[in-house]
């Protein structure tokens, strides 16, 4: 029988073999997904082998064995690790265009927030400012959608010491986006947004090989109809997992991103420092 393309070994005791998982450095902060719960938070204690305790955007708290291959990290599977000390490393920029600080101190995560609408929006800042916030211990925690916004708002109970920054995929007149955004009027809360249907077509085409992100017919999941109009047997998790890898820095992703995510941290940071 022929080896297909999926399957590398059809060797009957391969699926007796341990499989091996990408290693992952675990940092306070890090949005991680439970693949049997489907609980999506971010880190706030680890102990590798032990314990991992997530919280999400609803300061719900739950904790796991962090076994390999039982969380999700952009969209794929991996095995977490204590991180090892940190390279001494000439000056540099992080991916976001700051200077790199190099290695700090692990910081208590503050009460001020950045919520995003889903898990892919959470990846891809964290790919890419991930080093600016963690200095700052900013968490982003993702909605899974907007439509209730002003109630998680609400929940949030924003204030001077509690701001909320909220980046909103769409953002353009007469979008339903927009008046969600405009239901929200506390003072203690920015939000900002794109004008791109989904995070996936922020991220300019030239960085992943392609002219533009195709057209999809109004009615079809924007994700799965990008997909069929490029020509591609692949489900989303794993082709978002390609298009995430190919970021490597603000510059691969559109100027109305970049300016929604720094107003943003602007706006969460302001007289946090110490």
């Amino acid at each position: 029988m022929a080896k297909n393309d999926r399957w590398a070994d059809n060797d009957i005791l391969a699926s007796f073999k341990k499989r091996e998982y990408p290693v992952l450095e675990v940092r306070e902060g890090m949005t991680l997904t439970h693949t049997g719960s489907r609980f999506t938070g971010a880190v706030i204690e680890f102990a590798p082998g032990e314990r991992l305790v997530l919280k999400d955007r609803l300061g719900q708290e739950r904790a796991f064995t962090p076994t390999d291959g039982a969380f999700l990290h952009n969209s794929a599977r991996v095995a977490l690790r204590e991180p090892g000390p940190a390279p001494r490393t000439p000056l540099g920029f992080t991916a976001s265009g700051s200077v790199d600080a190099g290695a700090s101190r692990a910081r208590v995560a503050r009460a001020n927030r950045i919520w995003v609408e889903g898990i892919h929006d959470a990846e891809l800042l964290e790919k890419i400012w991930g080093d600016d916030l963690r200095e700052a211990a900013i968490v982003i925690e993702p909605l899974h959608g907007a439509d209730d916004l002003a109630a998680a708002v609400a929940r949030f109970q924003p204030g001077p010491t509690r701001r909320l920054g909220v980046l909103l995929d769409h953002l353009v007149d007469g979008s339903k986006e927009t008046r969600i955004a405009q239901s929200v009027t506390n003072p203690a809360v920015l939000v900002r947004g794109h004008p791109y249907i989904d995070i996936w077509q922020a991220i300019k085409p030239s960085t992943i090989g392609i002219a533009e992100w195709p057209d999809v017919a109004r009615g079809q999941p924007w994700k799965e109809g990008v997909i069929e109009r490029l020509g591609l047997d692949v489900e989303p998790g794993p082709f978002w997992g390609k298009v995430l890898a190919s970021v490597t820095s603000y510059r691969d992703v559109e100027t109305p991103l970049v300016n929604a995510v720094e107003q943003l941290i602007d706006f969460v940071t302001a007289g946090t420092e110490e």
